[in-house]
């Protein structure tokens, strides 16, 4: 991957089969140049949550592709884990990096506010998530627009990570102002996710 391009950061979907998913899930890897995986599943059960965990995990280490855990910081350090992402902006930055170290990742989506995303980043996040990026029927927010994107990449150093609703027309537009692009139901829902990361990551140019 050419150096200054965004990297990818995978999210998995919400809800999968771990037999089937964790080998679609390496064959992306063998195929592209992957920077981060999140494990973002809609799971409540503890036991079923670290089965899954596991079984990515294998995946992503065998190949050098660290692994966060989506909110349940608990879980990260008993797994072998490398971070956890959090989904509320600033709020747990501190508790993160308190319970897991220096060393883990500690990431946060921070939706379309600059305020949350400073905040974040002074807490200790390693990076920040904002989006969508893109027109989406989901949630409240309005999309994450592309000149905070630019005045980010300007003005502050923790990296920034634009997510949801993706299109390749838009990777096109925010990869000069953006660090990482994530990648989550925009491959997974194609029948070929290896070939449709592809034609977001040739978007990039």
């Amino acid at each position: 991957m050419a150096e200054d391009r965004p990297q990818i950061y995978l999210i998995t979907p919400p809800a999968f089969e771990v037999e089937t998913f964790a080998p679609k899930l390496g064959a992306v890897l063998d195929a592209h140049e992957i920077a981060c995986i999140r494990l973002s599943i809609a799971l409540k059960d503890e036991l079923e949550i670290g089965r899954v965990a596991d079984a990515l995990r294998a995946q992503a280490h065998a190949r050098d592709v660290a692994l966060v855990l989506e909110t349940h910081v608990q879980l990260v350090e008993r797994h072998g884990l490398d971070g956890v992402h959090f989904t509320d902006g600033p709020k747990q930055i501190r508790y993160g990096r308190k319970t897991l170290g220096d060393e883990a990742i500690v990431g946060s989506y921070c939706g379309n506010s600059r305020h949350d995303g400073m905040s974040a980043g002074e807490a200790g996040a390693d990076y920040v998530c904002f989006g969508p990026i893109g027109a989406t029927s989901l949630g409240t927010s309005e999309p994450a627009e592309h000149e905070m994107f630019a005045w980010w990449s300007e003005v502050i150093e923790v990296p920034v990570v634009a997510e949801g609703a993706l299109t390749e027309e838009l990777v096109a537009k925010f990869a000069p102002v953006t660090d990482w692009f994530a990648l989550g139901e925009e491959i997974w829902r194609e029948d070929d996710p290896a070939a449709a990361l592809g034609r977001y990551i040739a978007a990039m140019g």
